[in-house]
């Protein structure tokens, strides 16, 4: 586990058919109230708990799992880490959370033929994904988190639900799979995705400052340069109307 800066530290996903979403864990490791940002691809939950306690830090210390969005390669393997850390509460945006509750997921798959190979390949049962959440977000919230602040922003797009994570004070930007390193965006054809959304989620990022880009795949972007952003969106702008 990586430090960024004080209180977020970095987990790197470790792909394999399937990418395996990177993990960030939020707040400063002796204020007792940490967050875990997104879960990974299934089998993945024992090495990212393992990262956390080599760190020396206290899995009674989390308090909470934000996801950025809940497809499977950023939750399959959250059922792992909430065997690890069951008092650990769960926040999604309201958009997937209340379909999750109510047993559908088809936002985690995406698409059915994905649904079928991954049930095949990993032994997925229907209603595996289904799990009550503590705190239905909207947007615009600012969490205190373990003595740092972050404003959440709502930006539909790659799934209905997608939220990024801000810090303005160190211009820290986790966007999950909205924007990449390397001018790359999420993709925008799986359930409940949409070009339009992800065009106008792009742009309202782009208004951001933002020093340090932490995706939820990729290399993390350190230094990022002036209108990074913005030049993302105009880049795919003709694909996204």
């Amino acid at each position: 586990m990586k430090q960024i800066s004080e209180g977020v530290f970095f987990i790197p996903g470790q792909d394999e058919m399937i990418p395996d979403s990177h993990v960030y864990l939020l707040g400063i490791p002796d204020s007792d109230d940490l967050s875990l940002v997104d879960a990974g691809l299934m089998g993945k939950g024992r090495y990212k708990i393992d990262s956390i306690r080599e760190a020396g830090i206290s899995l009674s210390s989390i308090k909470r799992v934000i996801m950025t969005h809940t497809h499977l390669d950023h939750m399959g393997c959250l059922g792992e880490i909430r065997e690890a850390i069951p008092h650990a509460d769960l926040w999604i945006h309201e958009n997937e959370a209340v379909p999750l509750e109510n047993g559908d997921e088809k936002t985690v798959y995406g698409m059915d033929m994905f649904e079928s190979m991954c049930q095949g390949q990993y032994g997925i049962k229907p209603g595996d994904f289904c799990f009550p959440v503590d705190r239905k977000l909207a947007g615009g919230e600012a969490l205190e988190i373990g003595g740092t602040t972050w404003e959440l922003i709502h930006i539909p797009g790659h799934s209905s639900g997608s939220i990024a994570l801000y810090h303005p004070e160190d211009q820290i930007l986790i966007p999950g799979d909205t924007v990449y390193a390397d001018h790359a965006i999420g993709r925008f054809d799986l359930h409940g995705a949409s070009g339009p959304q992800l065009r106008d989620s792009l742009l309202a990022l782009a208004d951001l400052d933002v020093s340090i880009l932490l995706p939820g795949h990729n290399r993390v972007l350190a230094n990022v340069p002036e209108n990074y952003i913005r030049q993302t969106a105009e880049q795919w702008g003709p694909y996204l109307s």
